[in-house]
């Protein structure tokens, strides 16, 4: 039972209604605490059961985001005669271990990603209204398809070139100079993999993020359109940061994500269109009420 003193009336006397209004605040917000913890907890065991299942196929998952680099290495020994083995080399007795379970739980929040979103849809959605919940909806959708594609992209165009360009780099043994192979270790692939997939995805998200600004009248299409210098400026920093330093792979993640800002000026017109449309739809109804 709570000690706090009940605030005085207008006579002087204990308004009993205050503590009632103090006990009726705190209810909700216990109850969405409450709410808050369950999605949590089921978001969890979402991720560690997506965990368990990717780290079992670690070594096969593995093997699939090496193919890039197979093809690069295959093409650059044909190209020198070289008949030799392919490798990757681990320098610790427990460093492929790691990278496995890196890449699990990689892979595991990436699985999980649907049931994540749902969640969190589950857990904002009371507090909207019928159309804005409508609203919200497809962006959950539309927020993996589009990472998935950015993951595509890395993959089929954006790995080979830098393995190309990373095996161009080998010299041959000769006179007065010593042969330099690439021999990457196991953990610095898949980084750069992850680096670069995460940094695709993330930037793939980017018709959502301005799209959603621009629903709740964050930004708009005029706003975007006067800003497009200074947001070529941050792409190019922010590909210069999250690739590899060579300007092929800042120029293929550079040029996507304008791309999709165009995109996103584009849908943050069409919601103004339609905004003033509905505006103009209810000002007729009430003139002609």
């Amino acid at each position: 039972m709570s000690n706090t003193p009940t605030p005085p009336d207008d006579d002087g006397n204990a308004d009993p209604d205050a503590d009632d209004g103090i006990e009726a605040s705190r209810a909700p917000l216990l109850d969405h605490l409450i709410e808050l913890r369950n999605r949590l907890i089921h978001s969890f065991i979402a991720v560690i059961i997506a965990f368990g299942i990717c780290f079992f196929f670690a070594q096969d998952i593995y093997n699939f985001l090496l193919g890039p680099f197979l093809t690069a290495a295959e093409n650059a020994k044909a190209a020198s005669g070289d008949t030799s083995q392919l490798e990757l080399i681990f320098t610790g007795p427990l460093e492929f271990f790691f990278a496995k379970m890196k890449l699990a739980l990689f892979g595991g929040v990436i699985l999980a990603f649907p049931f994540l979103a749902w969640q969190i849809y589950r857990f904002v959605a009371p507090g909207l209204y019928r159309n804005e919940r409508g609203a919200f909806f497809p962006f959950l959708l539309a927020s993996p398809v589009l990472f998935t594609l950015g993951a595509s992209f890395v993959y089929y165009a954006m790995l080979p070139m830098v393995m190309r360009f990373a095996f161009n780099q080998e010299q041959a043994a000769g006179v007065d100079q010593v042969a330099i192979l690439l021999l990457p270790r196991v953990s610095e692939y898949l980084s750069l993999v992850t680096t670069l997939i995460l940094a695709f995805g993330f930037s793939f998200q980017l018709p959502v993020v301005l799209t959603l600004m621009g629903r709740v009248g964050l930004v708009s299409a005029q706003g975007l359109r006067k800003g497009r210098k200074y947001a070529v400026v941050g792409i190019l920093a922010f590909a210069a940061f999250f690739t590899p330093p060579d300007i092929i792979s800042q120029f293929l993640l550079a040029v996507p994500v304008l791309l999709l800002y165009e995109i996103s000026i584009w849908s943050v017109a069409l919601i103004e269109k339609k905004r003033q449309k509905d505006e103009e739809a209810e000002e007729a109804q009430e003139d002609t009420a």
